[in-house]
């Protein structure tokens, strides 16, 4: 039995469906990206699992206890981070460790002090003078130092530069070979990508897709983006080719798979720019679950 077992969860306010029907297990030691658009059923899988909310239907069990009933036994196992650190605004950086480390029973000391020099952060401010990402720095070095079974992390990098982005990746991949189990919700793929076993895929309170990254290389799409001094080139019968905007003298589209074809269309024509990204998650959700073979062309 997984780490997280997850049958048939449903919560539904009214007639809104938040999260319909999902079914999804975690295993020991693995580290699960819970991928999706804000809006998209993540956090409230997250308040099921912490027990903080009772579903519509549907049952959670954490180490192989009921989510609801038995979260206080849980608790002691895992811990948490949100998105939005809701800190004690009088108390000092190092006084909220200490108050953080009665809540999570453990701490290794010595790690935690290696933490808070790398996520270069002055912990005897007050919490009221951080800004957001320090506050969110407070909140991931806890629960990284508690050294818990679990953790279960909420669009964890919310506030961080780029600089701190790789700190919390390189401090996951130490939690990861220490055998601690993940469950890593993210809007970002690239951190998913970068971090995850297997990644799982939420769509409206539905999942639309799990597995492991080879199984979901249709995830690694780029967006291609070219301006020509006439109208662009067709593309649309190129394989892999999706999402297809057309603005005047300006082509932007997805890309999966190898791009040869596609630069074989457009060399020809004489692109004056041409640039090549990583879609932005809604980009990759309207070309994989919207209308992705559309054609929308601005005159």
């Amino acid at each position: 039995m997984g780490v997280i077992e997850i049958k048939g969860l449903t919560k539904k306010y009214g007639d809104l469906f938040a999260l319909n029907n999902l079914n999804l297990n975690v295993q020991d030691g693995e580290v699960l990206g819970y991928l999706g658009p804000n809006g998209s059923g993540k956090t409230t899988t997250i308040r099921l699992m912490l027990g903080l909310i009772k579903p519509t239907s549907g049952s959670v069990t954490i180490f192989e206890k009921d989510a609801l009933k038995q979260k206080e036994i849980i608790h002691k196992s895992i811990a948490y981070v949100p998105g939005e650190a809701n800190l004690w605004p009088f108390l000092t950086g190092i006084e909220t460790f200490k108050l953080l480390e009665q809540v999570y029973g453990s701490v290794d000391k010595k790690y935690r002090q290696d933490l808070i020099k790398r996520f270069e952060l002055d912990p005897n401010k007050k919490v009221r003078a951080y800004s957001k990402g320090n506050k969110q720095k407070i909140t991931l070095i806890a629960a990284l130092a508690s050294r818990a079974k679990l953790l279960i992390l909420d669009e964890p990098t919310s506030g961080l530069d780029p600089l701190m982005e790789e700190v919390f990746k390189e401090s996951i991949l130490e939690a990861k070979n220490n055998g601690q189990t993940i469950f890593l919700s993210s809007h970002i793929l690239g951190e998913v990508e970068a971090l995850c076993n297997r990644i799982a895929v939420l769509r409206k309170g539905k999942l639309v897709e799990v597995g492991d990254l080879n199984d979901l290389k249709h995830l690694s799409a780029v967006t291609i983006e070219a301006t020509f001094e006439k109208k662009p080139p067709s593309v649309e019968h190129i394989k892999g080719v999706s999402n297809i905007k057309i603005d005047k003298n300006n082509l932007k589209c997805q890309m999966t798979g190898p791009i040869t074809d596609l630069l074989n269309v457009l060399t020809p024509a004489k692109p004056l720019t041409l640039l090549s990204r990583e879609p932005s998650l809604e980009e990759l959700f309207l070309s994989l679950y919207g209308e992705s073979s559309s054609v929308t062309v601005n005159d």
